[in-house]
């Protein structure tokens, strides 16, 4: 069948140039390969994604030349679909009940270097007396999992190399939100497996997280795709392009009277 690839916004706001640009990219990987372009709606967090949204994103594609196979996955419809995956980390021993709020999160120092992040210190690990009413969040035992997972790796289409990955750097991340009962990190990982995607095209921003897909893909036995990361769009001041920036959407720069090509060349100009 050939590569397989998709693309998964976030029916946050609108699509500006940015998304068109990593669209696009994942659009010409299937193309060349004679594959699949997917289109996936991940719309797990219910309080910020909106209906209108979907309908401007499908809108957006089309009018680029984008076509994808129906039905289009939508990660609200698999809540049931990321509990299974969690019950089969929970048998391994492998989470844990988390209660702090973002407030009371106790993070390291964050590190030094071009991914510089804080990662959780486990202070609800080995919590025997839980706070009453309260809904915990589920976090991975990233010591246990490592261990169980054993050495990891993931091959970098970009650059034609293995990777070697590290996912505990990143300490005890969160796998089930207590507001919407998964993540991102899991449910993208299931949801790759179930639409049988080979090369996972994203921006540059979330390659160090591949390593965490990694490990996620491992415990669940789930198949490794390929990863192509892209460098991100910025505007003038070398701010990457974001959804408040309404300037840039897609669907101003139509009302603006630019043509499908000119959104075209200038998301692939502008991406290196």
């Amino acid at each position: 069948m050939g590569v397989i690839t998709r693309f998964a916004p976030s029916p946050t706001g609108f699509l500006h140039l940015g998304h068109a640009a990593s669209a696009l990219f994942a659009w010409r990987q299937a193309q060349e390969e004679g594959g699949t372009f997917l289109l996936r709606i991940e719309d797990i967090d219910s309080s910020r994604c909106r209906s209108s949204y979907v309908t401007q994103i499908f809108e957006d594609l089309r009018w680029l030349g984008l076509h994808w196979p129906q039905p289009v996955l939508y990660q609200s419809q698999r809540m049931a679909v990321y509990r299974q995956a969690l019950d089969v980390l929970q048998a391994k021993g492998l989470l844990y009940p988390c209660f702090c709020t973002r407030k009371e999160a106790v993070l390291s120092a964050p590190q030094e270097g071009d991914e510089a992040f804080a990662v959780y210190t486990g202070a609800c690990r080995n919590l025997t007396t839980p706070p009453p009413l309260r809904e915990p969040a589920l976090r991975l035992d990233m010591q246990k999992a490592c261990a169980l997972a054993g050495p990891l790796s993931w091959y970098d289409a970009a650059c034609g190399r293995v990777v070697e990955a590290d996912p505990a750097r990143f300490g005890d991340v969160i796998l089930a939100r207590r507001d919407i009962k998964t993540s991102y990190h899991l449910a993208v990982c299931v949801d790759d497996a179930a639409q049988g995607v080979t090369l996972v095209t994203r921006g540059e921003d979330l390659r160090a997280v591949t390593d965490i897909h990694c490990l996620i893909q491992t415990l669940l036995d789930l198949p490794r795709p390929a990863y192509a990361h892209h460098p991100l769009l910025r505007d003038e001041k070398g701010q990457r392009l974001a959804k408040r920036d309404q300037s840039l959407s897609l669907g101003a720069l139509r009302q603006k009277g630019l043509s499908p090509q000119a959104v075209i060349e200038q998301a692939c100009f502008n991406q290196g």
